[in-house]
C-alpha cells in the first residue's frame, strides 16, 4: 500500500512538472519570435551601414584609423566581453559560450597577454566566480536589447581603445545561424577585422556606381565607423537573444516529452502494483473462505 502512495505521488509530481515545463516552452517560443524578428530587422540596417562605410573608404585615399589599423603602441592588453543568459534552463547555451570564454581566456595567458573580463548576464558572473576568474564589470541588457544600452557600451569601448588601454576588444558569444544550429565564436570588435574597402557582394568593380560625397568621405567615416562598431556589438546581442530563447525552447520540449514519458512508466508500475495488491486480497478471501467450511 505504501508503494502504491508513493508511486502516486510520483505520478503527481511529474504531472506539475510537465505543465510548467510546458509553459516555459511556450514563453520562450513568443520571446523567441520577437527575438528572431528584431535580429532579423537589424540585419539590413547593419548591411546598409557596412555598404556605405565600405563605399565611402573607397573614395577616401590614404584614410588611417585607429579603429581599422590597431593600436599606435601594444600593451599587452585585451578586453574579453562574454555575453551568456541571465536565467538557465536553456539547454547548452550558457556551457557552450563560457567554454568557449574560457578556454580564449587560458590561451591569452598562455601567450603572456593581460586581459580584462566583462560579462553581460548572471550566469556568466557566477561561472567565473567558481572558476575564480576575476570580473572586472557586469552589463545588465536583459532579454530585449535596446540601442542606447548597447550604444553607451560600445562608446565606452571605443573611448577606451582609443585611449590606448587595449590592444583589441574581443565579444564571445553564441551566434545564430538557423533555428537548428547556434555556434559559439569570438568575434573581434576592435579593431575592425576587415577594412572596408573593395567591392560589396555580387558587384564587379565595373559595374559599381561612382558616388559624390557630401560632407567628404573622411568625415562621413569618422561618423560611420563607430555606428558600425555599435551596430556590430547590438547585433551580436540580438542573436544571443535569439539563440538563448530557442535552445530554452528546445529544452523545454524535451524536458515535457521527458516528463510525459516517465508519467506512462509511472502508471504502469502504479497499475501492476495495484494488480498485485488486488490479486493479494483475492487469494486472502479465498483463503479465509476455505478455512472456514
Amino acid at each position: 500500500m505504501a508503494q502504491i502512495r508513493e508511486i502516486k505521488k510520483r505520478i503527481t509530481a511529474v504531472k506539475t512538472i510537465a505543465r510548467i515545463t510546458k509553459t516555459m516552452q511556450m514563453i520562450a517560443t513568443a520571446k523567441f519570435t520577437s527575438a528572431l524578428q528584431r535580429a532579423e530587422s537589424s540585419k539590413p540596417y547593419a548591411a546598409c551601414i557596412d555598404d556605405m562605410v565600405r563605399q565611402a573608404a573607397s573614395a577616401a585615399d590614404e584614410y588611417e584609423s585607429r579603429l581599422i589599423s590597431g593600436p599606435d603602441q601594444k600593451v599587452g592588453k585585451e578586453l574579453v566581453l562574454a555575453i551568456c543568459s541571465d536565467r538557465g534552463l536553456c539547454g547548452a547555451y550558457n556551457g557552450n559560450v563560457l567554454r568557449t570564454a574560457l578556454n580564449h581566456l587560458r590561451s591569452l595567458k598562455e601567450e603572456g597577454v593581460d586581459y580584462d573580463l566583462e560579462v553581460a548576464g548572471k550566469k556568466g558572473v557566477g561561472f567565473f566566480k567558481f572558476q575564480r576568474v576575476e570580473v572586472s564589470r557586469r552589463h545588465d541588457i536583459g532579454d530585449k536589447p535596446s540601442y542606447e544600452a548597447v550604444g553607451e557600451i560600445a562608446s565606452e569601448y571605443i573611448d577606451r581603445y582609443l585611449a590606448g588601454e587595449y590592444d583589441a576588444i574581443r565579444i564571445v558569444s553564441m551566434r545564430f545561424v538557423s533555428s537548428s544550429r547556434q555556434v559559439p565564436e569570438i568575434k573581434q570588435l576592435l579593431p575592425m577585422t576587415h577594412e572596408p574597402t573593395g567591392d560589396a557582394e555580387g558587384e564587379s568593380a565595373g559595374t559599381r556606381p561612382v558616388y559624390d560625397f557630401i560632407p567628404s568621405a573622411r568625415e562621413l567615416l569618422d561618423e560611420l565607423l563607430p555606428l558600425t562598431v555599435k551596430t556590430a556589438l547590438l547585433q551580436a546581442f540580438n542573436e544571443a537573444a535569439v539563440s538563448e530563447q530557442i535552445m530554452r525552447m528546445v529544452a523545454m520540449k524535451a524536458a515535457t516529452e521527458n516528463a510525459k514519458d516517465f508519467g506512462s512508466t509511472l502508471r504502469r508500475l502504479f497499475n501492476r502494483a495495484r494488480q498485485g495488491q488486488i490479486t493479494t486480497e483475492l487469494t486472502e478471501i479465498v483463503s479465509g473462505a476455505a478455512a472456514l467450511e
